[in-house]
């Protein structure tokens, strides 16, 4: 079971510090490897990064050592709330520029989030010194990160301030667009079930309402306790189920309110017309977003979501 940030020792912040600093190394020289050829500058920079984060969990090593002896505890990110969960880029082959360079920047940024907030955890003036000089040279990692392949590099703030607004739509805006997948698609087979079955607009109106007022309630809680957020910068844990909740819950009332139209076969045409937008529109959407290429975005919303519609009126007819 992962742990919470706060409840980890001195000794574990600093364990945790080492097994990063060498999986963030590995990652940048996998980098190097997959950029060598065609991006051999940018290969360049990232091998100068993996030696210096190798510098950096020397650093750490030695420290751990004169402070708390030989075993270091094996503590990984997975192990802790709050870390991002990395998707395996640096596996394909040919490497992206364009999402390396996103994801180096993401890296850096948790990375230099979590020894600031390590700094507030910890007592000792060695380890606070040591950790202050890393939180820096995450930050300048962070501003190379962001100047690859760049004619002109643009003020630091203004790198850090685009920096965090890729980790809010990373955290935030897409838990969010989750939800409103949830909601539309989890919806559709309960809605339409409700309508054929009884013939009544009215009747399928509050099934739809409590369908989807019921599934924002339950993706609102999984958001929340999900994880604190006090590593990735991703907010209060409540703010975001309540935006994921939000969401889940506007997914399906978009198709359960044209049955508040009394004649049942006119509200059924408009709603089966409402559900053909909001599945387009979640496809745009995973495509934007989730780097998804459209037409296999398109593929997987709409044949999950006629999959659902479906079984709703085979069930509601039968």
């Amino acid at each position: 079971m992962a742990r919470k940030f706060k409840d980890l020792s001195e000794r574990e912040i600093l364990a945790l510090a080492i097994t990063s600093e060498e999986e963030d190394g590995r990652v940048y020289g996998d980098f190097a490897d997959g950029l060598r050829e065609t991006y051999p500058g940018t290969a360049k920079l990232f091998e100068e990064m993996r030696e210096e984060e190798s510098h950096h969990r020397t650093q750490l090593i030695d420290t751990y050592r004169e402070r708390f002896g030989e075993h270091i505890p094996l503590i990984r990110r997975q192990d802790v709330k709050g870390f991002i969960q990395r998707k395996p880029l640096w596996l394909v082959r040919p490497l992206p520029i364009a999402a390396v360079r996103k994801q180096a920047e993401t890296m850096e940024l948790e990375t230099r989030r979590f020894y600031e907030r390590a700094i507030e955890q910890v007592t000792d003036a060695g380890i606070r010194k040591l950790l202050g000089n890393l939180a820096e040279a995450e930050r300048q990692h962070q501003n190379a990160a962001e100047s690859l392949e760049a004619t002109i590099t643009p003020d630091i703030a203004q790198k850090e301030e685009a920096a965090e607004r890729r980790l809010f739509l990373l955290q935030i805006v897409q838990p969010g667009l989750a939800g409103l997948m949830d909601g539309s698609v989890s919806t559709l087979a309960p809605v339409f079930a409700a309508a054929l079955a009884t013939r009544s607009s009215w009747d399928a109106f509050l099934v739809g309402l409590a369908a989807s007022i019921g599934a924002g309630i339950s993706m609102g809680f999984a958001e929340a306790l999900s994880d604190d957020g006090s590593l990735t910068g991703r907010g209060h844990p409540w703010l975001r189920g309540t935006v994921s909740g939000l969401m889940t819950a506007a997914g399906g009332i978009g198709h359960t309110l044209p049955f508040l139209i009394h004649d049942f076969r006119y509200a059924m045409g408009v709603a089966m017309a409402v559900v053909i937008v909001e599945l387009a529109l979640i496809s745009y959407i995973r495509h934007r977003y989730m780097d998804t290429p459209f037409l296999s975005a398109a593929f997987q919303v709409m044949v999950g979501g006629l999959l659902v519609f479906a079984t709703g009126i085979l069930i509601g007819s039968s």
